[in-house]
């Protein structure tokens, strides 16, 4: 305000200054001396350029916070770092987006990354939640009590990681035995399972990411927790869903897996069995739900400790009303 009151000062003094016709003998002369350089356009100029400055000064301490301390309506007040699996991303986008509609006082930031790259930011303290598509491993929780944290999991959603070929590919279905032998070289050509004589090209997501370490774990180990069976050398490390899409839609040889929520309509998703009595089941909400589907997984959203204020309210509408997205993309919702 009291820059204003300088610039008011200022513009009644030109206010005055230019009404020098009206000088009376003996100021006229003084008068006459003193503006006859400037000119009455010059005058006429400055008093435009000082109501210009008023008005911007006048806009500026209008978006100031009041003398009450109530802060502009497009300040965040609080922000939640969000970080980790690229199966959940979209997901993750999606309940920000939504929530931060709902709750215009919260900044909600997501990137993806990986399951371990979103656990590791949470233990070293640079995010607020990390997404992630398998359990904690030992050593990251142990990494996490090394720094002081005790890490708190929470189950936001479950998903369905469905087996894809190149819609040409005349192979219907695969037994869990079958999906480990091929992605560990024992089996190379899909004549071997009903396929035409064509060698297979091996697909899978970067070591990093959670769908990669439970693929491992649970198929390709077939939930053996003292196997050391490892995805063949051959194997092509896609970096992101939309990798393995891409190369499945152009490659009539290649199998890769995803989550259910990343397939697309030039896709073709194989239909899965435990062993080779049956049944054969294809990915769906129904088939996770019932248990029939045996590629199916939990999805994490893990904090360091207890959440506490916004994040345990953000948590607290995922576990509930953010339900709703879920199905929307694909994804199978928490039972009720």
């Amino acid at each position: 305000m009291t820059r204003i009151h300088a610039v008011l000062r200022s513009f009644a003094l030109l206010l005055r200054l230019r009404g020098l016709n009206q000088c009376s003998y003996p100021w006229k002369r003084r008068c006459s001396a003193l503006f006859a350089p400037w000119g009455p356009r010059w005058i006429t100029g400055l008093l435009i350029f000082l109501l210009l400055g008023l008005t911007q000064l006048s806009m500026g301490c209008g978006s100031q916070p009041s003398e009450m301390g109530e802060a502009h309506p497009s300040q965040a007040v609080e922000t939640i770092e969000n970080k980790g699996s690229d199966t959940m991303v979209n997901l993750a986008l999606a309940w920000a987006e939504t929530y931060m509609q709902l709750h215009p006082e919260v900044r909600i930031s997501v990137t993806g990354g990986g399951s371990g790259t979103g656990i590791a930011a949470m233990i070293n303290g640079t995010v607020d939640i990390a997404n992630a598509s398998r359990r904690m491993k030992p050593k990251e929780i142990e990494a996490a009590k090394a720094n002081g944290i005790t890490p708190v999991e929470f189950v936001v959603a479950r998903d369905a990681i469905a087996v894809v070929v190149h819609p040409s590919n005349p192979v219907e279905g695969l037994t869990l035995q079958q999906i480990s032998d091929i992605y560990t070289g024992k089996i190379t050509n899909w004549k071997e399972v009903g396929g035409e004589d064509r060698p297979i090209v091996l697909l899978s997501r970067e070591s990093n990411s959670g769908t990669y370490m439970y693929f491992l774990e649970q198929v390709v180990r077939l939930g053996d927790k003292e196997s050391d069976l490892l995805f063949s050398p051959d194997t092509l490390l896609m970096p992101s869903s939309e990798g393995i899409s891409a190369e499945v839609r152009q490659n009539p040889n290649a199998i890769g897996y995803d989550g259910l929520g990343y397939v697309t309509p030039d896709q073709k998703v194989l239909a899965i069995a435990r062993d080779e009595a049956g049944p054969y089941v294809l990915p769906s909400v129904e088939t996770v739900n019932d248990g029939s589907y045996p590629i199916a997984r939990p999805l994490y959203m893990y904090t360091a400790g207890q959440p506490t204020g916004h994040i345990k309210e953000y948590l607290d509408w995922i576990l509930t009303d953010g339900q709703t997205l879920v199905l929307q993309l694909g994804f199978v919702p928490l039972k009720k």
